[in-house]
């Protein structure tokens, strides 16, 4: 019954892509030596031989955000299941299991001691509910724009958090309990810092947590082939002027992690990463 929509471009085995494939990147991202873009499409183009790839082809799976990937194989995908929330470094998560409403972004889980946090929403999926109850819940979720809210909603209520989101994205959340005014950093409590950006949107912000870990958005990514930062003028809708001027601003900031809504995380020591940002300004200033 599956096979029906199976892309040809798939070779042949347990896993495969279907035409239900937004190309998002998730699954790439996840299990790049699996994954490959073909077309307007992804691909199983090398199906796993060792328990790492077919446990990282199970996270895709997963975390595929309009179930466009099928496996005729069902061992390990439970315990695949129990690894999400993904850890990325010192308490910091991916959470997966991203959402069609909000075009496959990613979203994250900081656990703090005055609370944890939920930076963008993936779906409301009961597994990831019960793995940040036992993890403390959520005390906050910021929402970097109105295009990644997802089930931020459904995650507020269950777990009584208070949502934190500028006022011009305000229609995606209308009942936000927290709501950012003006283009002015905010300092948030210990260790976190709000940096409105105007540009992809108007109300667009992204999240700074200590000094170290910079929560994008849509506003900034790693482009693994070109081994840099990018931004994507295509896919600005207010501003790419104004987009340009929030980049220029968000160079004079210290920090180590670039964990985007769209496009590729990346971990760069400080002295790296500051070039790699203040080289992207350059770049855009002078197109």
């Amino acid at each position: 019954m599956l096979d029906k929509k199976r892309l040809a471009t798939n070779v042949e085995g347990d896993f495969f892509v279907n035409t239900a494939c937004i190309n998002c990147d998730t699954c790439r991202q996840l299990a790049p030596d699996v994954f490959t873009e073909i077309g307007r499409y992804s691909a199983v183009t090398k199906q796993p031989q060792e328990a790492k790839e077919e446990r990282a082809a199970f996270h895709a799976l997963l975390a595929c955000p309009t179930a466009a990937i099928q496996s005729a194989k069902k061992e390990g995908l439970r315990e695949a299941m129990a690894d999400f929330p993904l850890l990325l470094d010192d308490q910091v998560y991916y959470c997966g299991y991203t959402s069609a409403k909000s075009y496959g972004a990613s979203s994250y889980f900081i656990i703090h001691p005055d609370g944890n946090w939920l930076v963008d929403s993936p779906r409301y999926v009961p597994s990831l509910v019960k793995k940040f109850e036992e993890m403390g819940g959520i005390r906050y979720i910021f929402l970097t724009h109105q295009d990644d809210v997802a089930d931020a909603a459904l995650y507020a209520l269950h777990f009584q958090s208070d949502r934190i989101i500028h006022e011009l994205e305000k229609h995606a959340q209308p009942d936000a309990e927290v709501i950012v005014q003006g283009t002015d950093p905010i300092e948030w409590r210990p260790d976190f810092r709000f940096l409105p950006g105007p540009g992809h949107t108007r109300g667009h912000m992204t999240l700074l947590y200590r000094n170290k870990y910079l929560f994008t958005g849509d506003h900034l990514a790693w482009n693994h082939e070109s081994n840099e930062l990018e931004a994507w003028e295509d896919y600005c809708w207010y501003s790419w002027d104004a987009q340009v001027k929030s980049m220029k601003r968000l160079a004079i900031e210290k920090f180590e992690w670039v964990l985007p809504g769209h496009g590729e995380k990346v971990h760069l020591d400080q002295q790296t990463m500051k070039q790699a940002i203040e080289h992207l300004v350059l770049k855009l200033e002078l197109a």
